[in-house]
């Protein structure tokens, strides 16, 4: 590992956690509805809002009630989208018909809907050859507002079923949308914005420019509101891009201080989370503890990746080639920024690659799949960071319990029947859903038709990592896999709908089993939650899960794959 690979992956790491703690108040006194530096600009604009909604803050529901507007919400924000994308044609404003070469077909625009919806940004088409500039702004980037704002909302919920004693209810659903909206996302996305204008996204409505080369060919370059669609995505973990080639495209992203920029603008939020439940449960040092587990895998994750990546490929040996693998890579990134981009975006729910996958070393892609199938464990979503993280501590409580026979207990909250229930389904099911389906795709023949270019262990990773991706609401993909067609449309949408909308409503159930409960008192018998053999049980537990659950699987597919080499 070089210094200078080493310098920024230090110092991505060091901004994320110096940030966390002041980002992770701010974002505790959002969630609490208490005072903050915005108030005199924006509570005037919240009342209005809570009017114009018929909203009234202080009516507050239980977690049966916030999941069904949760889940309502999201079906409405599908529908919404569904119609825009259908009706697009209709639409004025460029680019002209005749660059519109991808059809929008209903089972396209239904995947897409519920894409945006979920904040998986899962996209099977192109954007400069498939949808309109207003279709990508009233339709893509109100969702990335939207559906990122739901998610938050969804963790503050979470956060406060913990925290509560006695208590019924959850929260308010919409107004913790609104605040979401208002007091986060909204002002911290034009600051980026302008940033990204200021570096060379373009933010126009401009016809397609036609170039001509050296050679005497004839060049499309497209134009649009990119600048309005490529911050948020980072920011509200929700992914995609204006173009089919992402975050490798030097209008999305044009310099290496953008691709930081949006490296940070994906991790701060979801990290800072950690730091929020802390507070607001008066444990702070159990927060430390969980985001110090993300870093400890993060970092993992990024020292396996560069290994793989930075050795020189085993097909060019004895070719006397240096540098590392530089297939699928952009120059003006190099192998630091792009192996950290791959580490950063596959934690999370937000596939914002700027390298492509299909060119990875097995061992690379390993680390990226890995995370993916973990369910955002590591910073992970806007809001589904925070109960991710926490699920898979309360396994390790559970676990821990179990070995020394202390009682199972986090944060003062017992880990009853009830209580058991929720964690397990949540645990089982992301490995039931993304392994049923690559089973499925594999055995069919509409499954094996989208691998355009790979068969064997590479091929099978092509759809494992599609449908990994699609249930941790991420939208990566691999570029061997043709995933415009009926049958990837229809069990993506499932596995993003069970990403989105299964785990959140499993973790709400959770989060009022606790809330109805008294917090119990440290006793002799009670398991510390705040100390590093608990970051270290947490971890173990972590790893060793997956292993269980996806081992074979990943032998299949890049094990097998680096065994071959």
């Amino acid at each position: 590992m070089t210094s200078a690979r080493l310098l920024e992956y230090f110092v991505f790491l060091a901004l994320v956690v110096a940030l966390a703690r002041p980002v992770g108040l701010y974002l505790a006194r959002v969630c609490q509805r208490e005072r903050t530096f915005l108030d005199p600009l924006l509570r005037p604009l919240e009342s209005v809002l809570y009017r114009i909604l018929g909203v009234h803050p202080e009516q507050e529901m239980t977690a049966g009630v916030y999941s069904f507007c949760f889940l309502l919400f999201g079906v409405g924000c599908a529908l919404f989208l569904f119609l825009i994308l259908m009706l697009q044609r209709w639409l004025p404003g460029g680019p002209a018909d005749s660059y519109l070469t991808t059809p929008m077909t209903p089972d396209l625009a239904a995947n897409t809907a519920v894409s945006f919806a979920t904040t998986t940004t899962w996209q099977a088409y192109g954007g400069e050859n498939t949808l309109r500039y207003l279709a990508q702004v009233i339709g893509l980037v109100a969702q990335g507002f939207l559906a990122g704002a739901a998610g938050l909302a969804a963790g503050f919920a979470f956060m406060r079923g913990i925290a509560r004693e006695r208590s019924s209810t959850i929260g308010n659903f919409w107004v913790d949308l609104v605040r979401s909206l208002l007091y986060v996302l909204l002002p911290l996305t034009l600051i980026g914005s302008l940033i990204l204008v200021w570096q060379g996204v373009p933010l126009n409505l401009a016809p397609y420019t036609i170039a001509h080369t050296l050679e005497g060919k004839t060049q499309i370059i497209a134009q649009g509101p990119v600048a309005a669609l490529e911050f948020i995505k980072n920011l509200g973990t929700n992914g995609g891009g204006f173009f089919n080639a992402n975050g490798a495209h030097p209008y999305a992203n044009p310099t290496p201080f953008t691709n930081f920029l949006g490296m940070l603008a994906i991790a701060v939020l979801p990290a800072s989370l950690m730091i929020t439940l802390g507070h607001i449960t008066r444990r702070p040092r159990a927060g430390w503890v969980l985001l110090m587990v993300m870093v400890a895998l993060f970092v993992l994750g990024l020292a396996v990746c560069d290994r793989a990546e930075t050795a020189p490929p085993p097909q060019l040996a004895g070719l006397h080639i240096t540098g590392g693998n530089m297939e699928g890579k952009e120059v003006r990134f190099g192998l630091g920024s792009s192996i950290l981009t791959a580490i950063v975006t596959s934690n999370g729910s937000t596939g914002s690659y700027n390298s492509m996958y299909d060119s990875y070393q097995p061992i690379g892609l390993l680390a990226l799949v890995i995370f993916l199938l973990l369910g955002e464990v590591v910073f992970g979503g806007l809001g589904a960071g925070v109960y991710s993280m926490v699920m898979a501590a309360l396994v390790g409580v559970f676990l821990g319990g179990l070995m020394v026979g202390r009682t199972p207990e986090y944060l003062g909250k017992k880990i009853g029947f009830a209580e058991t229930r929720w964690i397990a389904l949540y645990a089982l099911l992301t490995p039931v859903v993304v392994l049923a389906l690559t089973a499925i795709a594999v055995l069919a023949n509409a499954g094996r038709a989208g691998l355009v270019t790979n068969s064997g262990p590479h091929g099978f990773t092509e759809i494992l990592f599609a449908y990994a991706s699609s249930m941790a609401n991420n939208g990566q993909a691999m570029a061997g896999l043709n995933a415009n067609s009926g049958f990837y449309n229809i069990t993506t949408a499932i596995a993003m709908l069970a990403g989105r909308f299964g785990l959140a409503v499993l973790a709400l159930a959770l989060a009022g089993c606790f809330a109805a409960q008294r917090r119990l008192p440290a006793t002799a018998g009670t398991l510390p939650n705040d100390t590093p053999t608990f970051g270290a049980l947490v971890f173990g537990t972590i790893l060793l899960g997956g292993a269980l659950c996806f081992l074979p699987a990943l032998a299949l597919g890049p094990i097998v794959e680096f065994l071959r080499h």
